[in-house]
């Protein structure tokens, strides 16, 4: 790949990392990156490993962690904090990625990752789908 494509790709991720919380599609990305969507997504997964819907759900999933650890606002209200517009869609994401429900999560005890820096945090508690597949019972 191209300098200069990747240089358009970080725009686009970047895009994502920033305005994760609003309405993103494949095509406002492709054009950030100045490409056509199908050969956005191709160049995006041959850079990145996953697709950009999958990179933007990440961030979105990695964000919702932190505000149910929080634990002032409700699964929906979370929901729609980080842009997503199905409760369902965002409830399944993040049982896949995080290994249970969002209800769950919000409920445990989350106090001693208090202690942890939250660079660190933010690496260790980051959803990877490979990560969680690796775990998963039957592997």
């Amino acid at each position: 790949m191209r300098p200069d494509e990747l240089k358009l790709l970080r725009r686009a991720r970047d895009l994502m990392d920033r305005e994760y919380a609003q309405p993103l599609d494949v095509p406002a990305m492709a054009r950030t990156a100045l490409m056509s969507p199908a050969h956005f997504s191709r160049q995006f997964r041959a850079a990145y490993g996953e697709t950009p819907y999958s990179y933007l759900m990440t961030r979105r999933i990695e964000r919702a962690k932190l505000l149910l650890r929080r634990g002032d606002l409700s699964v929906t209200e979370v929901c729609m904090a980080v842009g997503c517009t199905s409760l369902g869609s965002f409830s399944s994401r993040f049982t896949e990625l995080v290994g249970e429900t969002p209800s769950a999560y919000r409920a445990r005890n989350h106090a001693a990752a208090a202690a942890v820096p939250g660079c660190w945090a933010k690496v260790v508690t980051r959803p990877s789908r490979n990560r969680e597949a690796q775990a998963s019972p039957g592997s």
